[in-house]
């Protein structure tokens, strides 16, 4: 099933963000490699597509999982999880409606 993943950044934490980009983009291209990974990306604190000083306010990411306990240990297994970037994270189950 696929679950909705939506990881909440503390403010002012893009330093953070980027050190631990690379470990956070292996994980997600990991679930690429595997056909799990529907979409994933940041969600800009600004509206730009490059939000520079302004940084992002959080990320998204919709994939498949086991079930949903299995994507909540996957999401608090997260690098910006352990940088300290994400000040929470809600995990949901997701029903992808379109495309079809």
């Amino acid at each position: 099933m696929l679950y909705l993943i939506h990881g909440r950044d503390v403010p002012g934490s893009l330093a953070a963000r980027l050190a631990a980009r690379p470990a956070h983009l292996e994980r997600l291209q990991a679930l690429q490699d595997a056909g799990r990974l529907l979409t994933a990306g940041p969600l800009p604190a600004i509206d730009s597509p490059d939000p520079g000083e302004a940084g992002f306010s959080g990320s998204l990411i919709v994939a498949e999982f086991d079930d949903l306990e299995a994507a909540r240990i996957w999401a608090e297994a997260d690098p910006y999880v352990a940088a300290g970037v994400y000040a929470g994270v809600e995990v949901s189950p997701y029903k992808q409606v379109f495309p079809r």
